[in-house]
């Protein structure tokens, strides 16, 4: 029987003596939840978890990209497509695409995320040569131009190479290196930083009845199958960050379990990501059927991310989640951003 540990995540600065960091943020717990494939086993003292995990859990993250850890770091979204669900055609030019970059950047954007790709759900397979004229001429315009770091959101071995010698930091494979079996090798021999996705099938059908045993445990043993895989082909745990994939693959009620767990993640022993913003969930729960009337929703779960130790909060809406970021944090731990 596996045993899983998810941490109790509390801020603020009544601290017990015996609280426990959580990776290297401003949350900490003393407790934490028991599970198995059984379900909850109960609660427990963190004094009873395994030492070795204990030391994974509380460690600092290392810096990837010069990115900061210890505080939220905020993901900008620019898609440069036709039809991404949200902002679609609305920054494919070199031109609108910098200017949309300089936005984000001057609102507190700490890293861009340059996609080519739709994935939204029922979207179909971009051929790379497409993607890869959409994604260039953007991060070289960007490089020119400003000192942010840069990840390419793509699935595919080709693209990254492409992307990374235009300028790019990070590859963002929300496959998780299980689409393109050389993207995995060549990111190793470039030594480049990753993003590890879960997505349960394909964008073309991943929405038609997904299913799971358990959809956090299942999703927390494809992440440490993938950590497992990209370590075997020479990358290291400090250069890898991890993403439970709301929305790609997952109802409803399946992206709720992944969010009321995702301390669950720093297990891993990784920085969590978690891209919430504006997706189907904020719109049916907040009653949003306009993509862009989606940034109070997407704030409060980015909120309720950071409790749990939510290193990077991939966003629509820089402004507005660093707005609320700098009030929550002010509020809550008197720390200001």
């Amino acid at each position: 029987m596996t045993d899983y540990f998810r941490p109790l995540a509390q801020t603020g600065d009544a601290r017990p003596a015996d609280a426990i960091p959580l990776a290297g943020t401003g949350s900490w717990f003393t407790h934490v939840e028991h599970l198995t494939r059984g379900g909850t086993a109960g609660i427990l003292p963190v004094k009873d978890t395994p030492e070795t995990w204990r030391e994974r859990v509380s460690q600092d993250r290392a810096p990837i990209e010069g990115l900061d850890f210890s505080q939220p770091v905020i993901m900008g979204i620019l898609n440069v497509t036709p039809d991404s669900f949200s902002d679609g055609g609305q920054f494919n030019s070199g031109s609108q695409a910098l200017r949309r970059a300089q936005v984000m950047v001057d609102a507190g954007a700490h890293l861009l995320d340059v996609g080519g790709e739709s994935t939204r759900p029922g979207a179909l397979e971009v051929p790379f040569e497409a993607e890869i004229a959409r994604t260039v001429p953007v991060i070289e315009a960007i490089r020119r131009k400003l000192d942010v770091p840069l990840s390419i959101d793509t699935r595919k071995a080709r693209v990254a190479h492409a992307a990374l010698e235009a300028g790019a930091n990070i590859v963002n494979d929300v496959s998780g290196f299980a689409f393109d079996p050389d993207l995995g090798p060549f990111c190793a021999t470039r030594a480049a930083p990753v993003c590890l996705m879960h997505a349960q099938g394909l964008p073309e059908t991943m929405q038609v009845k997904p299913q799971y045993d358990d959809v956090l445990l299942d999703v927390y043993d494809f992440l440490e199958q993938q950590i497992e895989l990209a370590l075997s082909l020479g990358l290291c745990r400090e250069q890898i960050i991890v993403d439970p994939g709301l929305g790609f693959g997952k109802t409803q009620a399946h992206n709720l379990a992944l969010i009321r767990g995702l301390s669950l993640f720093h297990g891993l022993g990784c920085p969590v990501l978690l891209g919430a913003s504006r997706k189907g969930l904020i719109r049916d729960i907040g009653q949003a059927p306009a993509a862009q009337d989606r940034a109070p929703g997407s704030i409060a779960v980015a909120l309720a991310a950071v409790v749990q130790g939510v290193q990077i909060l991939r966003v629509h809406d820089v402004a507005e989640t660093r707005q609320a970021l700098a009030l929550w944090q002010a509020s809550t731990t008197g720390v200001r951003t």
